[in-house]
């Protein structure tokens, strides 16, 4: 029945910003952004935003960049009728899935590198953070395009990972009325209503109010619910000045659940099988988000903009996860009864943050510069509190247990006990200035610099301690690119970025940042009718300060560990005929510990050389497109095919890997009318069993059996 490798292979605190120091410039196009992207037959999907900038960019075409930028635009994710942001991100070679904390949350790593797994996938929505706090399972219905910023963006954004940095890109108000309305519905009880319209208010004034409501029994019968309610308004101050005011509500419900469990190979249980507890009730996941951003374009063609954000976020419930210590799981004796453990969680996050840009062009004699300057800041505070019960080491109490083939959800609930119950309170003021300078018509050079100051305390209700910590970081970037005709162009940057490390060690010190350097050199195409566009780069990055336990003291932590990742990726997208579009993404990717290290959560130990969680070596992803006329009427069809390598499963035992999969989805749309569109979708074609991510081989998460769903959209 087992073998040991079926899975081997197959709260509002004061804040002010400091006073920001002059700035002398940044220029942001974003019309110079080239997207991968496909024909679409509905017209609200070829609204093209004038004016409106995206912060932390600069004035210069995407070739002449030295770093490698794949944006998803709104027609592709149309054509592929995706509605979830990790479902998008899926079209990317470079990243890959990482535990998704109980099944609510988008995690991810770029190019080998996650960052905390205990919160959310760091990602932007307009520049702002939106990755701090919690805010569920991010859905895509205000989003106009992502674009994935690989490599270090820390010379920029501030704190983050080596691997790169994922922008979502919304929706702006416009003032031609139009819009739509959107249902489906598919297997596994689950339906959809999404909508989206735009239109004028006054001369000066346009409005926009697009959003989703999801439900479903889900196909582990998870029962997740989510809203999301995105309005806007824009301002037309005047015709150099404009004001946008951006809210976003959003509420989410699903059973906390663990995937399945496996004991020396895969327990003959069906992937839909719940190991959870349905009497613990939803886990609930709501939050509020404003953003406030003003843009002006000065006499002189230099542009200014000043931005606000707030965001409120609340995660709450119970769960009953799988225990994962050896001397209290039941499993292990009789591969029968799974011993859980039943925590609680009640999180609530604040963060407020603005940011402050001028940026422009100057000559100085033969040179162009093309320059950023901005300075940014942010106040992040943390209620977290965690409870939790489990059985005692060596008991065999089966009290809150479960039979993993024959599960009865009754029985003792117990109450689970304060474990953690802190309030951290993070702050962050920085300055960055980068200068694109043009030193001849073939030859570029980047160079870019940012300073921060971050302070953090954390008030410890349990043992009624409190630490604190500051750190200053300098991120420096350089890059060089040579445009050796108008459609090819070969780049080379290097560039260090940091990444606090929260809490203190033995001696109640700050832990060191986590520091990170990285190296990429690439080639770009861009064919000269637009065609085809296409990147070649090769990557290796670094970083230091990586967490680990102190042999010195144990039950504490260190920063010592190192790790490593390096590889290749391909990108293109071209149109092969009239209607006919290809997107490829290849990556490879070698991610790996370079120094040996023990596990902060197991105590155990990890030598160098030993793989990353959840990073596949070989990543594929390929979309094909077509649009075409049905007994006379606008149609469309798309292909999408993904392959993911076997992974490490889990830091404890080496020897657990989750096989590669490959998989196929297919959707297709038919417009009988102008205003009418009929849509179809297939995920997981050939109804495929695969395991998604996995933190531990008892916390294993498959994916979803084939889904299907079809639906009409109505667009006025």
């Amino acid at each position: 029945m087992y073998s040991k490798h079926l899975l081997a292979k197959p709260f509002a605190t004061p804040f002010a910003l400091s006073p920001l120091v002059a700035v002398l410039g940044l220029s942001v196009h974003v019309a110079a952004q080239a997207t991968v992207s496909a024909p679409t037959t509905s017209s609200i999907e070829e609204i093209t935003v004038t004016g409106h900038r995206q912060p932390y960019r600069g004035d210069v075409p995407l070739k002449s960049l030295p770093q490698s930028t794949q944006v998803l635009s709104e027609d592709l994710l149309n054509q592929h009728q995706i509605t979830d942001l990790q479902s998008a991100l899926d079209l990317s070679a470079s990243i890959s899935r990482q535990n998704d904390l109980g099944g609510i949350q988008d995690t991810f790593a770029i190019r080998g590198f996650a960052g905390d797994e205990t919160m959310p996938g760091g990602y932007l929505v307009n520049g702002f953070s939106a990755g701090r706090g919690y805010s569920g399972r991010r859905d895509i219905s205000n989003v106009e395009r992502i674009e994935i910023m690989k490599g270090p963006g820390s010379a920029l954004y501030g704190r983050g990972e080596p691997g790169g940095t994922i922008n979502l890109v919304t929706k702006k108000p416009q003032f031609e009325t139009e819009g739509y309305l959107q249902a489906s519905a598919g297997n596994f009880g689950s339906s959809r209503l999404e909508g989206d319209y735009t239109g004028a208010l006054s001369e000066n004034i346009a409005f926009r109010i697009n959003g989703a409501f999801e439900d479903a029994d889900g196909y582990r019968n998870t029962n997740p619910r989510k809203y999301a309610l995105t309005p806007s308004l824009l301002f037309s101050l005047a015709d150099a000045t404009s004001l946008t005011y951006e809210m976003e509500a959003i509420k989410q419900q699903a059973l906390f659940d663990r995937g399945i469990i496996v004991v020396d190979g895969v327990p003959e249980v069906p992937v839909t099988q719940f190991l959870g507890d349905p009497e613990n009730g939803a886990t609930e996941i709501e939050a509020l988000g404003h953003q406030l951003v003003l843009q002006h374009t000065l006499d002189s063609g230099w542009h200014l903009s000043a931005a606000l954000g707030y965001r409120d976020s609340t995660q709450k419930g119970l769960s009953a996860d799988a225990e994962l210590s050896d001397g209290r799981q039941l499993i292990y004796t009789d591969g029968t009864t799974l011993s859980r453990q039943r925590r609680s969680r009640d999180y609530a996050a604040e963060d407020l943050s603005g940011r402050f840009e001028l940026s422009g062009t100057f000559d100085t004699g033969p040179f162009t510069h093309h320059l950023l300057v901005g300075a940014d800041a942010y106040e992040f505070e943390l209620d977290f509190n965690l409870g939790r019960w489990r059985v005692d080491w060596g008991s065999m109490d089966d009290s809150y247990a479960v039979n993993i083939f024959d599960p009865v959800y009754d029985g003792i609930r117990p109450d689970p006990a304060a474990q953690i119950n802190q309030l951290q309170i993070q702050r962050t003021q920085g300055v960055y200035l980068q200068d694109q300078i043009d030193l001849s018509e073939q030859w570029k050079m980047l160079l870019g610099v940012r300073l921060d100051d971050f302070e953090q305390s954390i008030d410890d209700r349990l043992s009624g301690l409190r630490s604190t910590m500051s750190q200053t970081a300098t991120s420096p970037r350089v890059g060089l690119v040579y445009e050796a005709t108008s459609q090819l162009s070969l780049y080379v940057s290097y560039a260090e970025g940091f990444r606090p490390n929260t809490g203190s060690d033995f001696y109640g010190a700050a832990f060191e940042p986590e520091e990170s350097r990285s190296y990429e050199t690439g080639i770009k195409l861009e064919t000269d009718d637009g065609r085809t566009s296409g990147t070649l780069a090769l990557f290796q990055a670094e970083k230091s300060n990586v967490l680990t336990v102190d042999p010195a003291n144990p039950g504490f932590s260190t920063a010592l560990g190192q790790a490593e990742s390096r590889g290749v990726e391909l990108d293109i997208a071209t149109q092969i005929a009239e209607g006919l579009n290809l997107v490829l993404s290849y990556a490879y990717v070698d991610a790996m510990t370079s120094t040996d290290m023990v596990n902060i959560d197991w105590g155990v130990e990890i030598p160098a050389g030993s793989p990353l969680l959840n990073i596949p070596e070989h990543t594929g992803s390929l979309s094909l497109t077509r649009d075409f006329e049905f007994r006379g009427a606008p149609a469309s069809a798309a292909l999408g095919i993904r392959y993911v390598d076997e992974r490490l499963g889990e830091t404890v035992d080496p020897d657990y890997i989750l096989p590669a999969y490959t998989l196929a989805n297919v959707s297709a749309t038919y417009a009988p009318t102008s205003k009418v569109t009929l849509l179809a979708d297939i995920d997981n074609l050939f109804d495929k069993r695969y395991y998604a991510n996995s933190y531990h081989k008892l916390w294993t998460m498959p994916g979803a059996p084939r889904t299907y769903n079809v639906g009409v959209r109505y667009s006025f």
